[in-house]
């Protein structure tokens, strides 16, 4: 069974210490622009949102790729990508209905979450729990009966 990282928006506090990890964790410096969560923040409603990859199964970003420069790794599920290969069309930035798969324009490079091979450092440094690290079938079922819960919720207010 895979595993993967499995974000609940609604303990997000906005902090971005999951960006700062990460682009430490990757480019030993603490830039969120290296990072590969980005946090979009919603400033008027005070909603905040770590986007990761999601590894998809059927992997948008793997498909798009005209050289074949995204794998999925065998032991962590995780789609990494080969820079040697790598042409920097930037398709697979497109191609992401996440908006998980980013362009490094300083180091030339495409960045995607790899998991940390196994062991992702955002879910250990988040001081609110907003990320957790799961298996994908208990990850799915907690995200359904969230959104069954908010479904019920809007059902019965629009009944008052």
């Amino acid at each position: 069974m895979s595993k993967v990282l499995f974000v609940e928006p609604e303990k997000c506090t906005g902090c971005r210490t999951c960006e700062l990890i990460c682009s430490f964790n990757h480019s030993e410096e603490f830039n969120p622009l290296n990072s590969r969560v980005s946090v979009i923040s919603f400033e008027k409603t005070g909603f905040s949102f770590p986007a990761v990859c999601q590894q998809c199964s059927a992997a948008a970003c793997m498909q798009v790729c005209p050289v074949g420069a995204i794998t999925r790794d065998e032991t962590t599920g995780a789609m990494l990508v080969n820079h040697s290969t790598c042409l920097r069309c930037k398709m697979c930035t497109i191609a992401c209905p996440f908006g998980a798969t980013f362009y490094d324009f300083t180091h030339d490079v495409i960045l995607k979450c790899d998991l940390c091979n196994g062991d992702p450092a955002c879910v250990k440094l988040c001081p609110s729990g907003a990320i957790s690290y799961r298996e994908s079938n208990t990850a799915n079922l907690s995200r359904r009966k969230v959104v069954a819960s908010r479904m019920k919720q809007v059902y019965e207010e629009g009944l008052q």
